[in-house]
């Protein structure tokens, strides 16, 4: 049975403040460790209101330091944005802190609007087209040494951080593909390129030295609570938040409102439609069952749940609730293990 992980946007909500989100996230951690999630990511997100999880390394460190045995990885860090010498001796540092237990998720988008993007990068000539090379670079960084190496990550090298490639269209794809790297798609927020992405990296994989066969995680929205109705009303917060990012107006993670959906214009309905593909909302039965035409529809090695709610209770809930979901499948694939 596949995987089930967790990405965390470490949420800032309505009236809240980051310290309060840190907390939360940790607190999350610590009993995902415990529900049987395999991975916990953060992702790298800049001049956003309601995210706090921008110095992505940080947070990591913050969370491994409460854990024992979870992965804590980055979903991800938007190389464009970052030296990769810098980025190999951040995660280097970690995995030298916490051994076999630190992953390195890597995307080429920026993570933020056009503005915050030339903040963020001194060098302005810096292209995401040079991508390709940086992800050689860094793999360069977290090898061993080499004899006359005259540039080293200290700590990284030798560390051999697993990276994965992040994407949400063909590119990323085609590139994990071609580099024998594990793939993760985000198809909890971009779902329009999912089955093709996922069957282009299968047919085009190289094996690597680090990987033998095609190996697919796919983000997917979760909101489960007692009831179906419950769920619709908890989801509300996350829907409120994906339309004001549309809309150019970033915010804190909203409290949840009844009937939300039917304030929206026809082109924003669509939009929550769209990615709805890639999203169970609902009771436990409801969301189990949606699980499963997912993953036999998908063929997916791992999910990567995503679940923003408001109440931080009602969030702890629907993750426990979403590994109750996900070792039910698991233990009713058994028998189908066995007679196979």
């Amino acid at each position: 049975m596949p995987r089930y992980s967790i990405l965390d946007l470490v949420p800032i909500t309505q009236g809240s403040d980051a310290r309060c989100a840190l907390e939360r996230s940790k607190q999350l951690a610590i009993q995902a460790e415990s529900w049987g999630y395999h991975r916990y990511w953060v992702a790298e997100h800049h001049n956003m209101p309601g995210i706090a999880s921008s110095a992505t390394a940080v947070v990591m460190g913050h969370l491994a330091a409460a854990t024992q045995t979870i992965r804590v990885g980055s979903g991800g860090i938007m190389l464009p944005n970052h030296a990769p010498l810098l980025v190999a001796e951040q995660f280097g540092t970690l995995a030298t802190l916490y051994p076999n237990r630190i992953d390195l998720g890597i995307g080429r988008a920026p993570g933020t609007d056009g503005l915050t993007m030339q903040a963020l990068r001194r060098n302005l000539g810096a292209s995401v087209e040079d991508f390709p090379n940086d992800v050689l670079e860094l793999q360069h960084y977290l090898k061993p040494v080499e004899p006359g190496q005259r540039v080293s990550a200290t700590p990284g090298a030798g560390t051999n951080v697993p990276i994965w490639i992040l994407g949400s269209s063909l590119y990323g794809a085609q590139l994990a593909a071609s580099l024998g790297m594990p793939f993760a798609f985000a198809s909890h927020f971009a779902p329009t390129y999912l089955n093709a992405a996922i069957d282009l990296y299968r047919k085009q994989f190289q094996p690597s030295e680090s990987l033998a066969a095609p190996y697919v995680m796919l983000g997917f929205n979760l909101c489960v609570a007692e009831t179906d109705a419950q769920a619709h009303y908890l989801r509300s917060s996350s829907l409120q938040s994906f339309v004001n990012l549309r809309r150019g107006m970033p915010a804190p993670l909203p409290a949840p409102v009844e009937a939300f959906e039917a304030s929206l214009s026809p082109a924003e309905r669509e939009m929550i439609e769209v990615i709805g593909q890639c999203s169970a909302v609902g009771s436990l039965q409801t969301v189990q069952a949606k699980l499963d035409g997912f993953l036999s529809q998908t063929g997916a090695d791992e999910l990567m749940l995503v679940s923003s709610i408001f109440d931080p209770e009602q969030r702890l809930k629907s993750y426990e609730l979403g590994a109750v979901a996900m070792e039910n499948l698991s233990q009713a694939a058994q028998p189908h293990r066995a007679a196979g």
